[in-house]
């Protein structure tokens, strides 16, 4: 998986072909193929390229039961109970502590400590995934966002992965957030370890803009904060509390270019120390 993560660092590939069943860690644009049906049985005796080169490159549309499947996002794991690379729901990250808060009891509010000490508290609707999530913090843009503010978290039909929508803020103050009905539980804090909220790789940071993600990264001891506000929803990087230094874009590569310091951030996202992330 190393290997895996380092080349799609380097070459950032529009697509990737895995004969056979993929890994659950796999991240990417994945071309799923099935082996039997690309096996020596399926080709002609002469060397030619494969029949279905051209489903896989996208010149064609997929024919019904071709054994293709384009699977974009996280792949998650084909156990029983788990869903497949078939398309099965998104399910988090063992690794990722942060991701936990997206799932849980219908009504508990799930709390999430940052990093940087900032407090995210999420709500599970009645199907057990999160419908709320309250940040308070003001994500180092006053005159954008309240401290706190909210953000209704969607769920994408294809994927099933969790998106958060824009900030909902509460300039007359925040209304109560609080559960359903009176839970039970032990303990539903999670303190998020320094250094696991870092990017390992460039696909990875594009993921989590395109998902709607708010961010917030130290690089040589200045803060950098990455949210999306407006009606029109574009991403916005700027130094933290400093907001003549926005640049406004419209995708994650155009952030990718914004300077932090004398480094362009493309060059450096993974080595950056994330100190808050949504997503």
């Amino acid at each position: 998986m190393k290997g895996y993560w380092e080349m799609l660092s380097r070459i950032e590939p529009e697509r990737i072909i895995c004969y056979n069943t993929p890994f659950p860690e796999m991240e990417g644009n994945i071309v799923f193929v099935d082996y039997e049906l690309s096996s020596w049985k399926y080709q002609e005796k002469e060397y030619t390229p494969s029949p279905y080169a051209k489903y896989i490159t996208g010149e064609l549309p997929l024919p019904e039961n071709s054994g293709i499947i384009i699977k974009r996002g996280c792949l998650i794991s084909a156990d029983k109970g788990m869903g497949s690379a078939y398309g099965g729901k998104w399910r988090p990250n063992p690794n990722k502590p942060q991701d936990q808060r997206y799932l849980g009891n219908p009504g508990e509010i799930k709390t999430t400590v940052m990093p940087n000490g900032e407090t995210y508290r999420t709500k599970i609707g009645e199907d057990g995934r999160a419908e709320m999530e309250r940040h308070e913090t003001n994500h180092g843009r006053g005159d954008k966002h309240t401290d706190p503010h909210d953000h209704e978290i969607g769920w994408d039909e294809m994927d099933g992965h969790p998106m958060p929508g824009p900030p909902i803020n509460c300039p007359d103050g925040a209304p109560e957030f609080k559960r359903y009905r009176r839970m039970a539980t032990m303990n539903d804090t999670t303190i998020v370890p320094d250094g696991s909220l870092n990017f390992e790789t460039i696909s990875e940071f594009k993921r989590s803009i395109n998902w709607g993600a708010e961010i917030e990264f130290e690089w040589n001891g200045i803060t950098y904060g990455v949210v999306r506000y407006g009606t029109d929803n574009k991403i916005t990087i700027y130094i933290a509390n400093r907001p003549e230094t926005e640049m406004v874009c419209e995708t994650a590569d155009d952030a990718l270019e914004y300077m932090v310091g004398k480094d362009r951030l493309r060059d450096v996202i993974t080595q950056v120390r994330v100190l808050a992330r949504s997503n």
